[in-house]
């Protein structure tokens, strides 16, 4: 894979002469972030679960939160591992202005690499997977049982339903604005938000691979993702800056969730104390030497206590949070670094982790995460309600999209079903449809229904779910 490539800045649709004519000076990637930013996908997070159900507290994070902080971190990355390239003349077609695309690109796919993803956090998808898995094969159109007119990848996408491939579906053609493109982003950002390079007939999980754990793109967008890929150059492989992309959500997200879950009450300081003690026991010493994350969580709260601060945990915790994110960031750079040729040429099986000192304390961190918040009272309650709400949903609305755009007549509740689905989507679907089969026309139908799922808020996914149901 070349840089040169790598970063081109082509679009689905071209821009047209005006910025040509020297009255728009932003490269194609800052472009690309003030249409994000704008957008009314990107506000949608601020009401979307990361992990805890939507909190009170103002400090508790958001979808949005979530992908600011990634979308800040990316950036961090590039800019150390674009330098490190330059000082170390990996690559001489590296220069400047690629540090720069680098950087701009990065901040834009952390701001959307989670804005695909359903309501209720995670398990809003797992929730969608397990629907179509229980519920499809019982499902008929016109005498023939759904799951015969589908073919083998169609049924795939909804069984192994991803938030991932939405986001690249969301931003390719949902925003319905000009015409059929989207967003119209450039291929550069959109390559690099595609996690997993594969449809979702090719997920192997124990393949070794992270390129196989999940599926990339949906059926409806494999052209449209080998057009993309086949610029870049990365068909089958992930861009380069993927790994980054990556990288930087698990910094986000391991360090902010045991934040949250101090905040929450979920663990304390002296229960955290006591998870890092128990790595500081079987960690190699060469390990501790680098980065001992006990001894400088004792360090935090001693230097508290010093201070007279007034909570020694939390000012411990936070601290100690910020050290760890900083550690991350400096193993991710070095493992982009001494993997590069491999990253390169699309050999590198892992993430930038894997054979680093962080290995080993990223996972703590996720594991005590899970341990002490995944599993608390608060999670599990947020499971059951988002699994009844997504649920209901599903079951009214796919029945109803079944027999839409067809000669067959709807019942009059179906067609009001609907009439509640976004005019972006129902267009998007118009234009993708025409000229389809019935069995493609079919599968367009069940996604446009969860294309309507995946763009509900936490809260209005709960509200329609009382409004239809009859619920004061």
């Amino acid at each position: 894979m070349e840089w040169t490539t790598l970063l081109a800045g082509q679009r689905a649709r071209s821009l047209g002469t005006r910025h040509a004519a020297g009255r728009d000076t932003r490269s194609e990637f800052e472009k690309d972030y003030h249409r994000i930013i704008g957008s009314a996908s990107l506000r949608r997070l601020q009401d979307k679960t990361q992990v805890f159900p939507l909190d009170k507290s103002d400090f508790i994070r958001t979808r949005l939160t979530h992908s600011l902080e990634v979308s800040s971190i990316a950036k961090s990355l590039g800019q150390t591992i674009s330098q490190d390239i330059i000082r170390n003349s990996r690559d001489p077609q590296f220069d400047l202005q690629m540090k720069e695309d680098v950087c701009n690109i990065l901040q834009c796919a952390g701001l959307v690499h989670d804005i695909g993803n359903p309501p209720f956090g995670h398990f809003g998808e797992t929730a969608i997977r397990e629907w179509f898995r229980e519920n499809l094969r019982r499902l008929s159109y016109k005498g023939r049982p759904v799951t015969q007119i589908l073919n083998k990848q169609m049924l795939a996408d909804f069984y192994n339903f991803e938030g991932n491939a939405q986001a690249l579906r969301l931003l390719a053609k949902l925003h319905f604005l000009v015409d059929e493109n989207g967003m119209n982003l450039t291929y550069a950002l959109l390559n690099t938000i595609v996690k997993y390079p594969v449809p979702s007939t090719q997920i192997d999980e124990h393949s070794g691979d992270i390129r196989t754990k999940k599926m990339g793109y949906f059926l409806a967008e494999q052209e449209l993702y080998h057009r993309i890929a086949s610029e870049a150059g990365t068909v089958g492989l992930r861009h380069p800056l993927t790994f980054i992309l990556e990288a930087a959500d698990d910094i986000a997200y391991s360090t902010a969730d045991i934040e949250d879950a101090f905040k929450k009450g979920c663990i304390s300081y002296v229960e955290l104390l006591y998870e890092l003690e128990q790595y500081e026991l079987r960690a190699s010493r060469k390990e501790l030497e680098y980065f001992n994350p006990a001894q400088i969580l004792r360090e935090k709260y001693e230097t508290a206590k010093k201070r007279h601060i007034a909570d020694c945990g939390e000012f411990a915790v936070q601290n100690f949070l910020v050290r760890m994110q900083g550690f991350l960031i400096t193993c991710a750079t070095y493992g982009f670094a001494s993997n590069y040729g491999q990253i390169m040429d699309g050999s590198y099986r892992s993430d930038l982790f894997e054979y680093t000192y962080a290995k080993g304390q990223i996972r703590l961190l996720q594991d005590v995460a899970y341990r002490y918040a995944f599993t608390s009272t608060p999670i599990y309650k947020l499971e059951i309600s988002a699994n009844t709400v997504l649920n209901f949903h599903l079951e009214h609305f796919v029945k109803a999209a079944l027999y839409y755009d067809t000669e067959d007549k709807q019942s009059d509740v179906e067609e009001k079903l609907m009439f509640l689905i976004s005019e972006n989507y129902k267009q998007a679907y118009h234009t993708y449809a025409d000229g389809k089969s019935e069995g493609e026309r079919l599968y367009l139908r069940l996604l446009l229904v969860t294309d309507y799922v995946c763009g509900m808020t936490d809260s209005y996914a709960k509200r329609l779910y009382q409004e239809l149901s009859g619920i004061d």
